[in-house]
């Protein structure tokens, strides 16, 4: 399969799952409550965050047209990377859908509500990390992905020089 079918596949599975997962939450549970799902580790709790990753300007006027611009750009910068990746780099191509995906769904959530439903709560006793939703997830497992895929790089050039 080509790089824009990984892609696609990839950004559009992705996008349905978080869209998904956050109307299901909107729907079912109400603001702020929390079910536990493994006790003293982990529970849904519904939340909405104006901001970013740990409600990052949260409370500034002008944070809805900076966190969409911000998403484009990086959508923007994600389509033009992918073009210009090989063929065989499959893992990068993947985690750049993972990535875009990711964007992409949240985005959908600023425009709609002009916040973001955030439901996955992982703690310790009562040190909690902050929510995050699927599209968070996605997000975060395709930088980790690409760090991965660089490193990779970095070997395989170093064999080939070698």
């Amino acid at each position: 399969m080509n790089r824009w079918g990984i892609f696609s596949i990839i950004a559009i599975v992705g996008l349905v799952v978080d869209q998904a997962t956050k109307l299901y939450v909107d729907r079912v549970m109400a603001l702020h409550q929390s079910i536990p799902v493994i006790d003293g580790l982990f529970s849904f709790t519904y939340l909405r965050n104006r901001g970013a990753a740990f409600s990052f300007l949260s409370n500034v006027s002008w944070r809805l047209p900076f966190f969409i611009g911000i998403t484009l750009v990086a959508a923007v910068v994600i389509i033009v990377a992918l073009k210009k990746m090989r063929d065989d780099q499959k893992l990068a191509q993947a985690a750049l859908a993972m990535i875009f995906s990711g964007a992409i769904g949240n985005l959908i959530d600023r425009v709609r509500m002009g916040e973001v439903i955030d439901f996955l709560d992982v703690y310790w006793k009562n040190h909690h990390w902050p929510a995050f939703n699927v599209a968070d997830s996605l997000i975060c497992v395709g930088v980790a992905l690409v760090a991965l895929d660089m490193l990779k790089e970095e070997r395989n050039q170093q064999a080939r020089a070698d």
